[in-house]
Protein backbone atom coordinates (compact mmCIF):
# COMPACT_ATOMS: atom_id res chain seq x y z
CA UNK A 1 0.00 0.00 0.00
CA UNK A 2 1.26 3.47 -0.79
CA UNK A 3 1.19 6.05 1.95
CA UNK A 4 1.42 9.82 1.89
CA UNK A 5 4.97 9.83 3.28
CA UNK A 6 6.27 11.78 0.30
CA UNK A 7 3.79 14.53 1.07
CA UNK A 8 4.69 14.41 4.76
CA UNK A 9 8.45 14.62 4.20
CA UNK A 10 8.21 17.37 1.61
CA UNK A 11 5.96 19.31 3.92
CA UNK A 12 8.40 18.93 6.77
CA UNK A 13 11.30 20.24 4.69
CA UNK A 14 9.39 23.36 3.74
CA UNK A 15 8.61 23.99 7.39
CA UNK A 16 12.23 24.36 8.45
CA UNK A 17 11.77 28.10 9.07
CA UNK A 18 9.17 27.67 11.80
CA UNK A 19 6.50 25.32 13.04
CA UNK A 20 3.37 25.30 10.91
CA UNK A 21 0.75 25.34 13.64
CA UNK A 22 2.82 25.75 16.78
CA UNK A 23 5.39 27.91 18.43
CA UNK A 24 8.94 27.25 17.33
CA UNK A 25 9.72 26.74 20.99
CA UNK A 26 7.22 23.89 21.15
CA UNK A 27 9.57 21.72 19.14
CA UNK A 28 11.98 21.74 22.09
CA UNK A 29 9.42 21.23 24.85
CA UNK A 30 10.84 19.05 27.65
CA UNK A 31 9.99 15.40 27.07
CA UNK A 32 8.15 15.07 30.37
CA UNK A 33 5.74 17.80 29.26
CA UNK A 34 5.22 16.18 25.87
CA UNK A 35 4.47 12.76 27.27
CA UNK A 36 2.04 13.86 29.96
CA UNK A 37 -1.58 12.80 29.65
CA UNK A 38 -4.54 14.62 31.14
CA UNK A 39 -3.71 15.21 34.80
CA UNK A 40 -4.64 12.04 36.64
CA UNK A 41 -7.11 11.94 39.49
CA UNK A 42 -6.36 9.49 42.33
CA UNK A 43 -9.32 7.30 41.35
CA UNK A 44 -8.36 6.89 37.70
CA UNK A 45 -8.33 3.36 36.35
CA UNK A 46 -5.30 1.63 34.92
CA UNK A 47 -5.03 1.94 31.15
CA UNK A 48 -6.35 -0.91 29.00
CA UNK A 49 -4.63 -1.98 25.76
CA UNK A 50 -6.44 0.59 23.60
CA UNK A 51 -5.66 3.47 25.95
CA UNK A 52 -2.06 2.29 26.15
CA UNK A 53 -1.64 2.32 22.37
CA UNK A 54 -3.40 5.64 22.12
CA UNK A 55 -0.72 6.99 24.46
CA UNK A 56 2.04 5.38 22.41
CA UNK A 57 0.67 7.05 19.28
CA UNK A 58 0.52 10.41 21.03
CA UNK A 59 4.16 10.00 22.07
CA UNK A 60 5.12 9.03 18.53
CA UNK A 61 3.52 12.17 17.11
CA UNK A 62 4.86 14.55 19.77
CA UNK A 63 8.05 15.47 17.85
CA UNK A 64 5.93 16.54 14.86
CA UNK A 65 3.90 19.06 16.91
CA UNK A 66 3.33 22.09 14.72
CA UNK A 67 4.25 20.52 11.39
CA UNK A 68 1.33 18.64 9.86
CA UNK A 69 -1.77 18.07 12.00
CA UNK A 70 -3.85 17.15 8.94
CA UNK A 71 -1.74 14.06 8.24
CA UNK A 72 -1.74 13.27 11.95
CA UNK A 73 -5.55 13.38 12.04
CA UNK A 74 -5.77 10.89 9.17
CA UNK A 75 -3.25 8.48 10.71
CA UNK A 76 -4.92 8.61 14.12
CA UNK A 77 -8.30 7.88 12.55
CA UNK A 78 -6.89 4.89 10.65
CA UNK A 79 -5.10 3.65 13.77
CA UNK A 80 -8.13 3.68 16.03
CA UNK A 81 -10.49 2.31 13.38
CA UNK A 82 -8.10 -0.64 12.98
CA UNK A 83 -8.06 -1.38 16.71
CA UNK A 84 -11.84 -0.99 16.83
CA UNK A 85 -12.40 -3.40 13.96
CA UNK A 86 -9.95 -5.98 15.35
CA UNK A 87 -11.79 -6.06 18.66
CA UNK A 88 -15.17 -6.35 17.02
CA UNK A 89 -13.97 -9.29 14.95
CA UNK A 90 -13.36 -11.02 18.29
CA UNK A 91 -16.62 -9.93 19.91
CA UNK A 92 -18.94 -7.84 17.77
CA UNK A 93 -20.35 -5.20 20.09
CA UNK A 94 -20.32 -2.31 17.59
CA UNK A 95 -20.57 -1.95 13.85
CA UNK A 96 -17.13 -2.07 12.18
CA UNK A 97 -15.63 0.72 10.09
CA UNK A 98 -14.47 -1.69 7.37
CA UNK A 99 -16.81 -4.68 7.01
CA UNK A 100 -15.80 -8.17 6.01
CA UNK A 101 -13.11 -8.99 8.58
CA UNK A 102 -13.06 -12.69 9.47
CA UNK A 103 -14.52 -13.50 12.90
CA UNK A 104 -11.99 -14.57 15.52
CA UNK A 105 -13.91 -15.29 18.73
CA UNK A 106 -10.99 -17.07 20.43
CA UNK A 107 -8.34 -14.44 19.66
CA UNK A 108 -6.57 -12.45 22.36
CA UNK A 109 -7.92 -8.86 22.44
CA UNK A 110 -4.66 -7.42 23.77
CA UNK A 111 -2.60 -9.11 21.05
CA UNK A 112 -5.07 -7.95 18.39
CA UNK A 113 -4.94 -4.34 19.57
CA UNK A 114 -1.14 -4.34 19.73
CA UNK A 115 -0.77 -5.89 16.27
CA UNK A 116 -3.25 -3.49 14.67
CA UNK A 117 -1.55 -0.46 16.25
CA UNK A 118 1.93 -1.64 15.37
CA UNK A 119 1.01 -2.31 11.75
CA UNK A 120 -0.53 1.14 11.19
CA UNK A 121 2.10 3.16 13.04
CA UNK A 122 5.11 1.46 11.47
CA UNK A 123 3.64 1.90 7.97
CA UNK A 124 2.33 5.44 8.32
CA UNK A 125 4.85 6.83 10.80
CA UNK A 126 8.09 4.98 9.92
CA UNK A 127 10.34 7.59 11.53
CA UNK A 128 9.01 6.37 14.89
CA UNK A 129 9.44 2.65 14.10
CA UNK A 130 11.93 2.09 16.92
CA UNK A 131 9.57 3.48 19.55
CA UNK A 132 6.65 1.51 18.14
CA UNK A 133 8.51 -1.79 17.78
CA UNK A 134 9.82 -1.51 21.34
CA UNK A 135 6.32 -0.93 22.67
CA UNK A 136 5.00 -3.81 20.56
CA UNK A 137 7.60 -6.22 21.89
CA UNK A 138 6.77 -5.29 25.47
CA UNK A 139 3.04 -5.61 24.85
CA UNK A 140 3.34 -9.11 23.41
CA UNK A 141 5.54 -10.21 26.31
CA UNK A 142 2.52 -9.64 28.55
CA UNK A 143 0.33 -12.00 26.50
CA UNK A 144 0.80 -15.71 27.17
CA UNK A 145 2.06 -17.67 24.17
CA UNK A 146 -0.95 -19.57 22.89
CA UNK A 147 -3.23 -20.08 19.93
CA UNK A 148 -5.23 -17.08 21.16
CA UNK A 149 -2.14 -14.87 20.96
CA UNK A 150 -1.35 -16.06 17.44
CA UNK A 151 -4.95 -15.50 16.36
CA UNK A 152 -4.97 -12.06 17.96
CA UNK A 153 -1.86 -10.97 16.06
CA UNK A 154 -3.34 -12.20 12.78
CA UNK A 155 -6.64 -10.45 13.48
CA UNK A 156 -4.96 -7.16 14.35
CA UNK A 157 -2.80 -7.25 11.24
CA UNK A 158 -5.80 -8.05 9.05
CA UNK A 159 -7.82 -5.20 10.53
CA UNK A 160 -5.00 -2.74 10.00
CA UNK A 161 -4.49 -3.67 6.37
CA UNK A 162 -8.22 -3.68 5.67
CA UNK A 163 -8.43 -0.11 6.96
CA UNK A 164 -5.26 1.08 5.21
CA UNK A 165 -6.31 -0.51 1.94
CA UNK A 166 -9.70 1.15 2.23
CA UNK A 167 -8.00 4.54 2.62
CA UNK A 168 -5.60 3.98 -0.28
CA UNK A 169 -6.22 6.59 -2.95
CA UNK A 170 -8.33 8.78 -0.65
CA UNK A 171 -6.66 11.97 -1.93
CA UNK A 172 -4.07 12.49 0.81
CA UNK A 173 -1.18 11.81 -1.58
CA UNK A 174 -2.11 14.68 -3.91
CA UNK A 175 -3.10 17.26 -1.28
CA UNK A 176 0.15 19.25 -1.47
CA UNK A 177 -0.68 20.95 -4.76
CA UNK A 178 0.73 24.34 -5.68
CA UNK A 179 -1.08 27.48 -4.55
CA UNK A 180 -0.86 30.83 -6.29
CA UNK A 181 -2.31 33.79 -4.37
CA UNK A 182 -4.65 36.13 -6.20
CA UNK A 183 -4.54 39.89 -5.91
CA UNK A 184 -7.22 42.07 -4.39
CA UNK A 185 -8.85 42.89 -1.08
CA UNK A 186 -9.79 39.84 0.96
CA UNK A 187 -7.56 37.45 -1.00
CA UNK A 188 -5.33 35.16 1.07
CA UNK A 189 -1.65 36.01 0.88
CA UNK A 190 1.28 34.09 2.32
CA UNK A 191 2.08 35.15 5.89
CA UNK A 192 5.57 35.48 7.35
CA UNK A 193 7.68 33.46 7.87
CA UNK A 194 6.01 31.21 5.27
CA UNK A 195 6.15 31.43 1.49
CA UNK A 196 3.57 28.75 0.78
CA UNK A 197 0.02 27.67 1.61
CA UNK A 198 -0.42 24.39 3.47
CA UNK A 199 -2.04 21.43 1.67
CA UNK A 200 -4.52 23.26 -0.60
CA UNK A 201 -5.91 19.90 -1.74
CA UNK A 202 -6.74 18.51 1.70
CA UNK A 203 -10.37 19.47 1.23
CA UNK A 204 -10.52 16.86 -1.56
CA UNK A 205 -9.53 13.98 0.73
CA UNK A 206 -12.30 11.42 1.15
CA UNK A 207 -14.01 11.91 4.54
CA UNK A 208 -14.20 9.02 6.96
CA UNK A 209 -17.87 9.47 7.85
CA UNK A 210 -19.52 12.70 6.74
CA UNK A 211 -20.93 13.88 3.43
CA UNK A 212 -19.24 17.22 2.75
CA UNK A 213 -22.42 18.54 1.16
CA UNK A 214 -24.09 18.44 4.57
CA UNK A 215 -21.41 20.57 6.22
CA UNK A 216 -20.83 23.63 4.08
CA UNK A 217 -20.26 27.18 5.32
CA UNK A 218 -21.79 30.48 4.27
CA UNK A 219 -18.48 32.21 3.63
CA UNK A 220 -16.54 35.14 5.08
CA UNK A 221 -17.95 38.61 5.58
CA UNK A 222 -17.84 41.09 2.73
CA UNK A 223 -14.70 43.20 3.10
CA UNK A 224 -16.69 46.38 2.62
CA UNK A 225 -19.28 45.60 5.29
CA UNK A 226 -19.75 47.19 8.70
CA UNK A 227 -19.60 43.75 10.34
CA UNK A 228 -16.21 43.05 8.78
CA UNK A 229 -14.88 46.41 10.00
CA UNK A 230 -16.00 45.57 13.53
CA UNK A 231 -14.30 42.16 13.38
CA UNK A 232 -11.10 43.68 12.07
CA UNK A 233 -11.05 46.32 14.79
CA UNK A 234 -11.60 43.66 17.45
CA UNK A 235 -8.79 41.32 16.41
CA UNK A 236 -6.55 44.33 15.73
CA UNK A 237 -6.94 45.40 19.34
CA UNK A 238 -7.08 42.15 21.29
CA UNK A 239 -4.78 40.05 19.06
CA UNK A 240 -1.88 42.50 18.77
CA UNK A 241 1.43 41.23 20.11
CA UNK A 242 1.49 44.18 22.50
CA UNK A 243 -2.26 44.42 23.12
CA UNK A 244 -3.29 46.64 26.01
CA UNK A 245 -6.74 45.06 26.39
CA UNK A 246 -5.89 41.34 26.28
CA UNK A 247 -5.83 39.99 29.82
CA UNK A 248 -3.14 37.73 31.25
CA UNK A 249 -5.57 34.82 31.21
CA UNK A 250 -6.49 35.46 27.58
CA UNK A 251 -2.80 35.41 26.68
CA UNK A 252 -2.46 32.13 28.57
CA UNK A 253 -5.46 30.71 26.71
CA UNK A 254 -3.95 31.73 23.36
CA UNK A 255 -0.69 29.94 24.11
CA UNK A 256 -2.31 26.96 25.85
CA UNK A 257 -4.60 26.09 22.93
CA UNK A 258 -1.98 26.82 20.27
CA UNK A 259 -0.91 23.19 19.98
CA UNK A 260 -2.24 20.86 17.28
CA UNK A 261 -5.95 20.15 17.82
CA UNK A 262 -5.47 16.43 17.32
CA UNK A 263 -2.92 16.28 20.14
CA UNK A 264 -4.83 18.43 22.62
CA UNK A 265 -8.22 16.79 22.22
CA UNK A 266 -6.73 13.31 22.16
CA UNK A 267 -5.11 14.09 25.51
CA UNK A 268 -8.47 15.18 26.91
CA UNK A 269 -10.15 12.00 25.68
CA UNK A 270 -7.34 9.78 26.99
CA UNK A 271 -7.73 11.16 30.49
CA UNK A 272 -11.52 10.94 30.49
CA UNK A 273 -11.50 7.37 29.15
CA UNK A 274 -9.16 6.44 32.01
CA UNK A 275 -11.35 8.20 34.55
CA UNK A 276 -14.43 6.40 33.27
CA UNK A 277 -12.73 3.00 33.31
CA UNK A 278 -13.87 2.07 29.79
CA UNK A 279 -13.03 -1.40 28.52
CA UNK A 280 -11.15 -2.05 25.28
CA UNK A 281 -14.25 -2.05 23.09
CA UNK A 282 -15.72 1.11 24.59
CA UNK A 283 -12.39 2.93 24.48
CA UNK A 284 -11.73 1.92 20.88
CA UNK A 285 -15.11 3.23 19.74
CA UNK A 286 -14.68 6.48 21.69
CA UNK A 287 -11.23 7.19 20.24
CA UNK A 288 -12.28 6.19 16.74
CA UNK A 289 -15.28 8.52 16.73
CA UNK A 290 -13.15 11.33 18.19
CA UNK A 291 -10.52 11.00 15.47
CA UNK A 292 -13.06 10.49 12.69
CA UNK A 293 -14.61 13.80 13.77
CA UNK A 294 -11.30 15.64 13.77
CA UNK A 295 -10.10 14.11 10.50
CA UNK A 296 -13.37 15.01 8.80
CA UNK A 297 -13.23 18.43 10.43
CA UNK A 298 -9.93 19.15 8.73
CA UNK A 299 -11.26 17.93 5.39
CA UNK A 300 -14.45 19.99 5.54
CA UNK A 301 -12.63 23.00 6.95
CA UNK A 302 -9.93 22.93 4.28
CA UNK A 303 -12.52 22.54 1.54
CA UNK A 304 -14.05 25.80 2.75
CA UNK A 305 -10.70 27.51 3.35
CA UNK A 306 -9.53 27.05 -0.22
CA UNK A 307 -12.93 27.74 -1.70
CA UNK A 308 -13.09 31.19 -0.07
CA UNK A 309 -9.32 31.93 0.16
CA UNK A 310 -9.88 34.70 2.72
CA UNK A 311 -6.95 36.70 4.03
CA UNK A 312 -5.60 36.49 7.55
CA UNK A 313 -5.84 39.35 10.08
CA UNK A 314 -2.15 40.24 9.74
CA UNK A 315 -2.58 40.80 6.00
CA UNK A 316 -5.94 42.53 6.36
CA UNK A 317 -4.75 44.97 9.02
CA UNK A 318 -1.52 45.86 7.25
CA UNK A 319 -3.36 46.34 3.93
CA UNK A 320 -6.55 47.94 5.28
CA UNK A 321 -5.93 51.09 3.25
CA UNK A 322 -6.61 49.05 0.12
CA UNK A 323 -9.77 47.21 1.22
CA UNK A 324 -12.23 49.90 0.12
CA UNK A 325 -13.87 50.03 3.55
CA UNK A 326 -13.90 53.55 5.08
CA UNK A 327 -14.38 52.06 8.56
CA UNK A 328 -11.05 50.21 8.65
CA UNK A 329 -7.67 51.71 9.42
CA UNK A 330 -4.34 50.26 8.35
CA UNK A 331 -1.34 49.57 10.56
CA UNK A 332 1.62 48.55 8.42
CA UNK A 333 3.59 47.35 11.45
CA UNK A 334 0.84 45.32 13.16
CA UNK A 335 1.82 41.82 14.28
CA UNK A 336 -0.24 39.10 16.04
CA UNK A 337 0.59 37.59 19.40
CA UNK A 338 1.42 34.21 17.81
CA UNK A 339 2.69 33.10 14.41
CA UNK A 340 -0.08 32.86 11.80
CA UNK A 341 -0.41 29.36 10.29
CA UNK A 342 0.08 29.20 6.48
CA UNK A 343 -3.52 28.58 5.46
CA UNK A 344 -6.48 30.89 4.73
CA UNK A 345 -8.54 32.36 7.56
CA UNK A 346 -12.07 31.10 6.96
CA UNK A 347 -13.21 28.99 8.70
CA UNK A 348 -11.01 28.44 11.74
CA UNK A 349 -10.28 24.70 11.51
CA UNK A 350 -8.87 24.83 15.04
CA UNK A 351 -12.40 25.79 16.10
CA UNK A 352 -13.98 23.23 13.77
CA UNK A 353 -11.94 20.41 15.29
CA UNK A 354 -12.52 21.56 18.85
CA UNK A 355 -16.28 21.59 18.51
CA UNK A 356 -16.36 18.38 16.45
CA UNK A 357 -14.37 16.63 19.18
CA UNK A 358 -16.49 18.16 21.94
CA UNK A 359 -19.76 17.01 20.36
CA UNK A 360 -18.50 13.44 20.14
CA UNK A 361 -17.36 13.49 23.77
CA UNK A 362 -20.64 15.09 24.88
CA UNK A 363 -22.59 12.34 23.12
CA UNK A 364 -20.47 9.71 24.89
CA UNK A 365 -20.07 11.20 28.36
CA UNK A 366 -22.39 14.18 28.72
CA UNK A 367 -21.26 17.75 29.24
CA UNK A 368 -20.53 17.86 32.98
CA UNK A 369 -17.31 15.85 33.03
CA UNK A 370 -14.61 17.40 35.23
CA UNK A 371 -11.01 17.11 34.08
CA UNK A 372 -7.73 18.98 34.02
CA UNK A 373 -5.55 19.10 30.92
CA UNK A 374 -2.03 20.18 30.00
CA UNK A 375 -0.62 21.56 26.74
CA UNK A 376 2.56 21.02 24.74
CA UNK A 377 2.73 24.70 23.83
CA UNK A 378 2.50 25.94 27.41
CA UNK A 379 4.40 23.42 29.56
CA UNK A 380 3.86 23.60 33.28
CA UNK A 381 0.31 24.95 33.03
CA UNK A 382 -2.75 22.79 33.71
CA UNK A 383 -6.24 24.17 33.14
CA UNK A 384 -9.37 22.67 34.75
CA UNK A 385 -12.68 22.29 32.91
CA UNK A 386 -16.19 21.15 33.62
CA UNK A 387 -17.69 19.90 30.40
CA UNK A 388 -16.40 19.70 26.86
CA UNK A 389 -18.28 22.69 25.48
CA UNK A 390 -16.41 24.93 27.92
CA UNK A 391 -13.08 23.73 26.53
CA UNK A 392 -14.28 23.99 22.93
CA UNK A 393 -15.44 27.56 23.45
CA UNK A 394 -12.10 28.53 24.98
CA UNK A 395 -10.24 26.70 22.22
CA UNK A 396 -12.02 28.74 19.55
CA UNK A 397 -11.59 32.08 21.32
CA UNK A 398 -7.87 31.39 21.66
CA UNK A 399 -7.42 32.04 17.94
CA UNK A 400 -8.82 35.56 18.29
CA UNK A 401 -6.68 36.28 21.35
CA UNK A 402 -3.67 35.05 19.36
CA UNK A 403 -4.47 37.51 16.56
CA UNK A 404 -4.64 34.84 13.89
CA UNK A 405 -8.39 34.58 13.14
CA UNK A 406 -11.37 36.87 12.68
CA UNK A 407 -14.37 36.34 14.98
CA UNK A 408 -16.51 35.33 12.00
CA UNK A 409 -14.12 32.48 11.13
CA UNK A 410 -14.42 31.21 14.69
CA UNK A 411 -18.20 31.65 14.81
CA UNK A 412 -18.77 29.67 11.61
CA UNK A 413 -16.10 27.15 12.60
CA UNK A 414 -18.14 26.43 15.71
CA UNK A 415 -21.28 25.78 13.67
CA UNK A 416 -19.48 23.56 11.17
CA UNK A 417 -17.63 21.62 13.86
CA UNK A 418 -20.76 20.95 15.90
CA UNK A 419 -22.56 19.59 12.86
CA UNK A 420 -19.65 17.32 12.00
CA UNK A 421 -19.37 15.99 15.55
CA UNK A 422 -23.08 15.27 15.74
CA UNK A 423 -22.98 13.38 12.41
CA UNK A 424 -19.93 11.33 13.36
CA UNK A 425 -21.47 10.39 16.73
CA UNK A 426 -24.01 8.26 14.89
CA UNK A 427 -21.32 6.01 13.38
CA UNK A 428 -20.13 2.61 14.69
CA UNK A 429 -23.50 1.97 16.29
CA UNK A 430 -23.90 -0.69 19.01
CA UNK A 431 -24.98 -4.12 17.81
CA UNK A 432 -28.39 -4.90 19.25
Amino acid sequence: MKTHLTTRRAFGRVLSLAAMFGLAASLTVPQQAIASDTTRAPHQHQANAVVHWNSIAAEAFAPSQGTNPMVQSRTMAILHASMHDALNAIDRRYQPYTPGLQKAPKASPDAAVAAAAREVLVRLLPEQATLVETAYGRALMNVRDSAAKTAGIATGQAAAWATMNRRQGDGAESAAEAYVPRTGAGEYQFTAPFNFAGLPGWGCVQPFVIDLRDHTTEGPQAVGSVQYAHDLAHVKSIGHVHSTIRTAEQSEIANFWYEDSTSGWNRIANGVVRQRGLDNWEAARAFTLLHFAMADGFIAGFAAKYEHRFWRPVTAIQAAATDGNPLTEADANWQPLLVTPPVPDYPSTHTVLGWAAAEVLIDLFGDKQRYTVTSMTLPGVARPYRGFSQAAQENGMSRIYAGIHFRHAVKDGRRQGRGIGQSVSEALAPVR
